[in-house]
């Protein structure tokens, strides 16, 4: 699967099928702000920024801001939101795992939820640590998934999973990733924080409308005829499993930031 055709896919069904909402976006800034101890003169750079969802409060607060993706239906998304580029305000349509920048350009770095999607972490960290500033901030971030999202998604995961077409396909390992070595080795100091915990409610219905319009990844695996038969199964065991589709499962969020600073 095209990555770059994947987030174009879904480039408009992107927010309302995630659970991070602007007012917790909001209260996340608010949090970031403080831990990089931002002046107005701080300038924050967001590899994959997407539709915008982490950094928007930022630039209406009036800080310079860079973002770069691969999508341009995302990038597409993210300018609807805003009455017109600000000035405050530069977005690249480029690889996001290789940084087009000098050297020392930013004050702040964040990355959320993207370092695995890039072929060579190693090399894609060290161009962080390059457009950094002397004293800047690396922010390593997660929105991590809802227990009661995760369990509806491990649902479909086990249904799709009889109706795979090639069994013969080898599976690529996942590459493990170690930013904490990576960082102390440059002698970073490293903080690991919760910025925000919040709860996230969904109907049945709901969550199996966003599979419908297959707004994650595994949902483009295969076939559409292997999809479609796969939501038919699915649907019918989620009737069975909750009991109705407007039953409402409700769990908690949270937002993690690993934090790194060359001290």
């Amino acid at each position: 699967m095209n990555k770059s055709n994947y987030y174009d896919k879904i480039a408009q069904i992107y927010d309302q099928t995630r659970w991070l909402t602007e007012p917790v976006a909001e209260e996340i800034a608010d949090f970031i702000l403080r831990l990089v101890c931002a002046t107005p003169e701080t300038c924050f750079l967001e590899p994959g920024v997407g539709t915008g969802l982490n950094v928007l409060p930022l630039i209406k607060r009036g800080y310079s801001v860079t973002g770069i993706d691969i999508s341009e239906q995302m990038l597409d998304q993210f300018r609807q939101k805003l009455n017109g580029i600000p000035s405050n305000l530069i977005l690249v349509h480029a690889d996001a795992s290789q940084l087009p920048f000098p050297d020392k350009s930013f004050d702040v770095v964040l990355t959320v939820h993207m370092l695995h999607t890039v072929s060579d972490w190693r090399a894609f960290l060290d161009d962080i640590s390059r457009v950094l500033k002397p004293g800047g901030f690396y922010l390593n971030c997660q929105w991590i998934t809802p227990p009661a999202r995760r369990e509806f998604e491990g649902y479909f995961r086990t249904i799709f999973s009889k109706y795979k077409e090639s069994q013969q396909e080898s599976k690529q390992t996942p590459q493990e990733i170690d930013v904490e070595g990576y960082f102390h080795n440059k002698g970073y100091a490293s903080n690991y924080l919760i910025a925000k915990q919040w709860t996230v409610s969904n109907t049945v219905k709901e969550l199996l409308d966003f599979f419908k319009s297959r707004a994650y990844g595994l949902c483009w695996q295969g076939s559409d005829e292997t999809f479609h038969q796969v939501m038919s199964e699915f649907e019918e065991f989620c009737v069975q499993h909750y009991g109705s589709l407007d039953k409402i499962i409700s769990s908690e969020a949270q937002f993690e930031i690993w934090a790194y600073r060359d001290v």
